[in-house]
């Protein structure tokens, strides 16, 4: 069969077509990513420097602010109750505000700053009530800042209480000897190596251990005293680091009365619209709450001292 005349001719220029075909499709597909991530970039660095804007809610209305979890550092749990009670206390509609409890404690140190903070927003807005709302559990630290409240509402079936703190860890230093292994540890300063625990216990530093607890505790039940006042049974238990159900908490002073966030708001506040005013992460809490993770000190794992 008899070859088509200038079919190399043909033959090259479909080639050539096709690859500048492919060329502008590459060059699209890379535009569209740069733009992409370009838009992701933007996102980011707004959220990191951006700060959401306080919105005035229009109506008398409750406000909820949420303590969930353990409270420490890295939850930043404190921290949220903190910014999101300050601008319930700035809205001018707000007519009551519900802290909604779900925490089991935590820091002795944040939850008393919390404590002090609450206690002086309370002063500067004596007409706008503050209840805590527990729904399962509020036990220590979460209790230290409960106690600052006008009053404590919860289930029937609610855990509350356990004021008291505690200290743990391990000893390995007896493992050791068995494995033939040993603990090469230089410090400056008798006591800089207490709560070692690869070294054997002296009793000194023990002896100043319990009473770094035993400080602690009295602070704690000072506190609670101060918050709960006359309403407190006089109970040897109150102060044994146990929990109570809501049920029981009520006779013993721990607690007000049976209620909700939805039964408080609409029968104590008399304002049955509820406005959450926890606040959302945001990208530059996120970042350095990562960064707080990771150059946490040695200090606070030594004794890892809880309310509890």
């Amino acid at each position: 069969m008899e070859q088509e005349p200038h079919w190399e001719r043909q033959l090259i220029e479909k080639l050539a077509s096709a690859g500048l075909i492919e060329q502008r499709r590459t060059r699209r597909w890379k535009t569209f990513f740069r733009l992409m991530w370009l838009g992701v970039a933007l996102l980011a660095l707004y959220g990191l420097f951006s700060t959401p804007a306080l919105e005035n809610h229009n109506g008398a209305h409750t406000a909820l602010v949420a303590l969930d979890g353990v409270i420490d550092s890295e939850s930043q749990a404190s921290g949220k109750l903190l910014e999101g009670l300050q601008q319930a206390y700035d809205d001018s509609n707000t007519r009551g505000i519900i802290i909604r409890a779900n925490s089991p404690g935590g820091s002795p140190a944040l939850s008393g700053i919390a404590n002090d903070e609450i206690r002086r927003l309370k002063s500067l807005h004596p007409n706008i009530p503050l209840y805590v709302v527990v729904e399962e559990v509020c036990a220590s630290g979460c209790y230290y800042i409960a106690a600052a409240a006008d009053r404590i509402y919860v289930d029937k079936a609610s855990l509350v209480g356990s004021i008291g703190v505690i200290s743990e860890g391990f000893g390995f230093n007896k493992a050791m000897d068995k494995l033939g292994i040993e603990r090469r540890l230089a410090t400056a300063g008798s006591n800089k190596g207490m709560g070692d625990p690869f070294s054997p216990q002296e009793p000194k530093q023990e002896a100043i251990r319990q009473s770094l607890l035993n400080d602690i505790h009295q602070q704690f039940i000072a506190v609670v005293k101060q918050g709960r006042g006359q309403r407190l049974k006089n109970d040897p238990e109150l102060f044994s680091g146990r929990v109570w159900l809501g049920s029981g908490a009520v006779p013993l002073g721990l607690a007000d009365g049976l209620g909700s966030v939805n039964s408080v708001a609409r029968e104590v506040i008399k304002a049955e619209t509820v406005v959450d005013f926890t606040p959302d992460d945001d990208f530059a809490s996120r970042v350095a709450r990562q960064v707080g993770v990771a150059f946490r000190g040695s200090v606070s794992s030594l004794f890892d001292l809880r309310w509890r």
